[in-house]
């Protein structure tokens, strides 16, 4: 039981959680690379994005894991982001940095998304069992690649110019 539930319950509201926090991240980004900030989406990314390890800090453990680190990582990011728009009014340089930390935050999120994805489905499991072989190494070198052109591009195109729109 975890905070009541089942863990079967709390996995999958877990789950959501952070699937609705990929999701928001996405379409925070895609208002970025279209210099627009979208008010309610930063929101529900950043309560999403932190439900999400908080939840995941849940979890019954005996020891430190990688996904601990990550979620403290995540959490990390998140913090500075969230400083630098309470401080900084997105102004000059605070803008890039904010780009940077919100989009470190989303790549950690979808890092474990791979992750889970390989311990969980049987097919991508027997492709790599340890992860550690060419499949999976393949898969996260594609998911970063992909966040270090997405947050070049969202950080060269926000910094231009901002919309407030909701």
């Amino acid at each position: 039981m975890i905070l009541g539930m089942s863990r079967s319950i709390f996995t999958m509201i877990h789950l959501l959680v952070s699937l609705a926090a990929i999701c928001s991240g996405f379409v925070f980004i895609a208002g970025l690379l279209n210099r627009k900030l979208f008010e309610g989406w930063v929101l529900t990314y950043f309560l999403t994005s932190i439900l999400t390890v908080l939840t995941g800090f849940l979890f019954p453990f005996d020891r430190l894991l990688r996904s601990h680190i990550l979620g403290l990582l995540s959490l990390l990011v998140l913090t500075i982001a969230v400083f630098v728009r309470v401080i900084s009014d997105l102004v000059g340089v605070w803008r890039v940095v904010y780009v940077v930390m919100c989009a470190a935050a989303l790549y950690f999120n979808c890092f474990a998304a791979v992750v889970q994805l390989f311990a969980k489905i049987p097919a991508l499991t027997a492709l790599a069992p340890t992860g550690t072989e060419p499949p999976y190494v393949a898969a996260q070198s594609v998911v970063f690649a992909l966040f270090v052109a997405l947050t070049y591009v969202a950080s060269k195109r926000f910094g231009v110019g901002l919309d407030r729109t909701m």
